[in-house]
């Protein structure tokens, strides 16, 4: 499809949405309008795509947060880690960009290349979507967390040259949520997310390239992390570890560690997931995110 058709058509049902002063339905867009880039410039057919959640106009306080559901590089937990999100941080007026990145299978560029076009993308529409485009951050779970630090830590301000407008904008979020996160691709990591995104046996280079605490520079936007201390299948020195990492360049950052739930806090609910929820909302009010009115409750 010519892109520029490819962008009226798309553009057509975000005008619709944010005309309405109600709770918009979500809209599914695809990521690439044609061929999807691999990396190498190398493209493919398949292609990510993005369910966009704004809150009603009425209560939009400008945020955004493009989340990362979780799954191992193998699969996507869209619900929980995904939609649901969505719609709680609609609850407090922020607008939740749900990513279905397209899985790995070893192609390690091809997650990130996704997230980074889905921050472009909401960058892109900000004026369209009523949000800010610097109160845009990203947010992950597990694998999804990885995704997000990685993004967070692998950034650019965008291609001038491009001949498609969304790629002139920079891919930096403002900030990032990580709960339960993959972090490192080194010993501690989790064995399934390595080989789905690295491969079999992948280079020094590559590991250190996607461990996140290895990537953290004075640029790296505040982030926010928590992880349940008897989290098994992620264990949480993955969080301990970026969070040093981030105290070590000065970055602004809050580490909550929960007291249980395991990996996925009992299922998304209960005390510990409502913490770090109420947490999360505390501190993004602290950045002025959202206002300090904003109820912290799950």
């Amino acid at each position: 499809m010519p892109r520029l058709l490819f962008s009226a058509l798309c553009l057509m049902p975000m005008l619709l949405l944010v005309g309405s002063a109600a709770a918009a339905e979500p809209l599914r867009m695809p990521l690439w309008p044609e061929r999807s880039p691999v990396g190498n410039g190398a493209f493919e057919a398949a292609t990510g795509s993005i369910t966009v959640h704004l809150p009603p106009e009425s209560e939009a306080n400008g945020t955004a947060v493009v989340i990362c559901p979780g799954g191992g590089y193998g699969g996507l937990v869209t619900e929980p880690e995904g939609q649901a999100i969505a719609r709680w941080l609609n609850q407090h007026g922020v607008a939740g960009i749900v990513l279905e990145y397209r899985l790995p299978q070893g192609r390690h560029q091809v997650p990130l290349i996704d997230a980074q076009r889905a921050i472009r993308t909401v960058r892109h529409e900000a004026a369209h979507w009523h949000i800010k485009p610097d109160q845009i951050g990203i947010m992950g779970f597990s694998a999804g967390g990885h995704l997000a630090a990685t993004a967070a830590t692998q950034f650019d301000q965008g291609d001038s040259a491009a001949t498609d407008p969304i790629e002139w904008e920079g891919c930096r979020p403002d900030f990032a949520l990580l709960v339960y996160p993959v972090v490192s691709m080194g010993q501690l990591t989790h064995g399934g997310s390595r080989k789905n995104l690295l491969g079999e046996a992948p280079s020094a280079d590559l590991v250190k390239r996607y461990s996140a605490e290895e990537q953290v520079t004075a640029a790296t936007p505040p982030m926010f992390l928590a992880h349940a201390v008897d989290d098994t299948a992620v264990v949480p020195e993955n969080s301990r570890q970026l969070q040093a990492a981030l105290k070590a360049r000065g970055i602004d950052s809050e580490y909550v560690e929960l007291a249980g739930g395991g990996h996925g806090l009992n299922g998304y609910k209960g005390p510990f997931w409502d913490e770090w929820q109420t947490k999360s909302l505390a501190w993004l009010a602290r950045r002025q995110l959202i206002p300090v009115t904003s109820t912290p409750a799950p």
